[in-house]
């Protein structure tokens, strides 16, 4: 898959296309059904598959809304479609100015000029153009005049999608892992830099790696502690994260912390990105340091259960 950062820089004339359209946050269960569409259109065509999705969300943009939580950074989920058999991934930053542009000069010059877009599949729903004021059936005018095939993407499969990425975010507010990992097909995955904490893990046994995320927009899941895996210099190590305040030591930050079984290291300004299999429990207040301790041995000998089974 090549990623391409903007619009203008889609330099292949001497191929033309086959796109789809979306933010595909967490590129879940029902999204994977369209790109499975879109991929084997391209392969029966011998079309390019194309991905063309946008960045900032749109909401962040035209709404100013600094409280939309994602499923995904757009490093993480370049990284999950990068698994798939795309050929093109295409972010296009979202501005004001690009929101204004009129149906048809984001169809013309966008998708048939630019992308060389021969056939689009789009959801029944989607809207475009300045104010989002043109739907499928002026999609598929367009295509009668300049020759591309419009494939429309059903409201059942559509609904599904809707369906599935709110029951995912409901699910990692509730610390509901499971759900959210089966809708997703793989673990929910946190990516971030090793910044030094107050080393208090350190002295009880436990010493913890304290990832820093500065994507305020990724959704972080319930407090709690989970079970963890991370891929370090090519070596599969697991753990288990505490999200939350670190109330028994008096904490008022939000924090996450990982304590790797089997790490030995130093991870400082180091960027990993976990996977998080199962969650093992609330986030309490212990009466002393003896009873977190106590605590944390019980929450270690639960992950290493969990983890051999």
């Amino acid at each position: 898959m090549e990623t391409i950062q903007n619009i203008s820089l889609f330099k292949h004339n001497t191929y033309q296309t086959v796109i789809t359209i979306g933010t595909f946050d967490g590129v879940h269960l029902g999204h994977r059904k369209i790109l499975e569409r879109l991929i084997n259109s391209a392969k029966n065509t011998g079309l390019k598959s194309t991905v063309l999705t946008f960045f900032p969300h749109p909401r962040m943009v035209l709404q100013k809304d600094t409280n939309i939580k994602l499923l995904n950074t757009i490093e993480e989920k370049t990284q999950i479609l990068n698994d798939l058999d795309l050929d093109y991934l295409i972010i296009h930053p979202f501005t004001r100015q690009f929101s204004r542009l009129s149906a048809t000069e984001f169809v013309r010059d966008i998708l048939v000029n630019n992308l060389k877009g021969k056939k689009i599949i789009i959801g029944y729903d989607h809207r475009f153009g300045r104010n989002r004021n043109a739907n499928i059936q002026d999609l598929i005018a367009f295509g009668n005049t300049l020759d591309f095939e419009v494939e429309e993407i059903p409201a059942q499969e559509i609904d599904d999608v809707s369906v599935s990425s709110t029951k995912i975010r409901n699910a990692l507010k509730e610390g509901d892992i499971a759900t959210a990992n089966s809708y997703l097909s793989y673990a929910y995955m946190l990516t971030g830099t090793i910044k030094k904490g107050k080393g208090l893990g350190k002295q009880f046994g436990f010493p913890t790696a304290n990832l820093h995320i500065p994507e305020t927009y990724k959704l972080i899941p319930k407090t709690g502690v989970y079970v963890v895996k991370s891929t370090i210099d090519g070596k599969e190590h697991f753990g288990m994260m505490n999200i939350g305040y670190n109330p028994t030591v008096g904490g008022s930050e939000k924090s996450i912390e990982i304590n790797f079984f089997d790490f030995e290291g130093n991870l400082y300004d180091k960027k990993i990105q976990v996977g998080i299999l199962h969650r093992i429990r609330d986030e309490h207040k212990f009466n002393s340091v003896e009873e977190l301790q106590q605590q944390l041995a019980k929450d270690k000998e639960v992950s290493l259960d969990l983890i051999s089974q």
